[in-house]
């Protein structure tokens, strides 16, 4: 392609079940080893192949660009508690995308425009990443936290103090009235 191509438009046939506020923002032909599909950046989240639903921006915990494949890493939830959803690691998914076009470069844009905040924490028996996310077409913060792998989900020393954290972060972030 040169300097000023295109990439053609999605075809139809490839075109997931788009909300009506929602708009494509890149695409990419894909294969994860199951066969081909379409992953779709919108500007609500993204589609994945073998997928029936979107994956919003502020659903992915983790995506990496290796120069061939993406491999994205969604939010599995765990408890939703006062205030904030408990989360650990989903399964990771790696698409090998031989023309990636922009997709890439949104993929990274909008997963980082969704956190407002992000703090790592030690707990006892483990330790996890508070964060408030920005979700599309909501107001103020959704809150998590995001247990790393081999931290109790069910501990309640540890529940008590993802709470406090939570609660400590939230006031930390809150608007001053001036």
């Amino acid at each position: 392609m040169g300097l000023f191509s295109r990439k053609p438009k999605l075809p139809p046939a490839d075109r997931p079940p788009l909300a009506p506020d929602e708009r494509v923002l890149a695409w990419a032909a894909a294969g994860n080893g199951e066969g081909d599909g379409v992953v779709v950046a919108s500007n609500l989240g993204l589609w994945l192949p073998g997928r029936g639903h979107r994956l919003g921006w502020h659903d992915i915990l983790k995506a990496v660009w290796s120069g061939r494949e993406l491999t994205v890493t969604p939010a599995e939830p765990v408890a939703e508690c006062d205030g904030y959803a408990l989360v650990t690691d989903g399964p990771a998914e790696t698409y090998l995308l031989l023309d990636p076009g922009e997709l890439p470069h949104q993929v990274r844009a909008r997963v980082t425009r969704s956190v407002a905040y992000t703090q790592h924490h030690r707990l006892p028996g483990g330790a996890a990443r508070v964060a408030a996310r920005r979700v599309a077409g909501v107001d103020g913060l959704t809150w998590t936290v995001r247990l790393d792998p081999g931290t109790p989900a069910d501990d309640a020393a540890l529940l008590a103090e993802t709470d406090h954290l939570v609660a400590v972060a939230r006031a930390a972030t809150a608007p001053v009235d001036g």
